[in-house]
């Protein structure tokens, strides 16, 4: 009895420490299964992630008591083995669907997902689910495409509105250019007594002094011409 009892303990602390590490476990009823096949199904569970083993069914209840998987319990009936999930639990139900198919000795009972109790038919629904890494392809891709739609708008806004600009000017018959005369600011008019003023300045400011001089005739008085000497002062003989 006392052999008994510490491997009872060992087993119950070995799922406690399972029930810990996961969330999420897929319960099977194995009768009628050899050795060679339960070993064959651990091996393909393992590398999806879930640890498959068969455990007496009144330690797994001891050992679930108050946790996660609890809702489990009910499937705990004949001949048990239990997958402890802590990859993609959608592969490993598709996997072990796949797997009675092959070997209807193996039957999905239940399971537990986040505290919530799975019936066969929950299980089927998963294993019809894409993997985890098809799922998360699929959300990235449906991020991306309003990305690239909206880079695409932004980036055809600029080409759209200088085709359109060039459309305009084709249709008005081309760039049309602006004389240059028609650019320059008018010349400002100026009054007509200051513009014959400044042209007679200018008349005047361009004749010669010698002209000027030759024009302006100085008035010769007989007086100038035949003026005497003064009385007393000799006038000094003509050379």
């Amino acid at each position: 009895m006392s052999k008994i009892r510490p491997a009872k303990v060992a087993t119950v602390d070995e799922l406690k420490a399972k029930v810990d590490a996961t969330s999420s476990v897929l319960v099977t009823e194995y009768r009628g299964l050899t050795v060679a096949e339960i070993s064959k199904i651990r091996r393909q569970l393992r590398t999806l992630g879930a640890d498959y083993k068969v455990f007496k069914n009144t330690l797994v209840r001891r050992a679930v008591a108050g946790t996660s998987v609890e809702p489990m319990t009910p499937f705990l009936e004949g001949p048990t083995a239990i997958a402890f999930v802590d990859g993609d639990i959608s592969a490993v139900a598709k996997a072990l669907r796949d797997l009675a198919k092959g070997s209807p000795k193996l039957v999905l009972k239940g399971g537990v997902l986040d505290g919530k109790a799975l019936s066969p038919k929950d299980i089927g629904a998963l294993a019809d689910l894409p993997s985890r890494d098809v799922l998360l392809a699929q959300i990235a891709g449906a991020l991306a495409s309003p990305l690239r739609t909206m880079a695409g708008l932004l980036k055809a806004v600029p080409q759209n509105f200088a085709y359109g600009l060039s459309a305009l000017l084709d249709s008005q018959g081309g760039p049309v250019a602006t004389p240059a005369a028609d650019t320059a600011e008018p010349a400002a008019e100026t009054p007509a007594g200051v513009e014959e003023a400044v042209s007679t300045a200018s008349d005047d400011a361009a004749t010669p002094v010698a002209e000027v001089e030759a024009e302006v005739e100085v008035p010769v008085t007989d007086t100038d011409a035949d003026s005497e000497a003064p009385e007393g002062v000799a006038s000094e003989p003509a050379e």
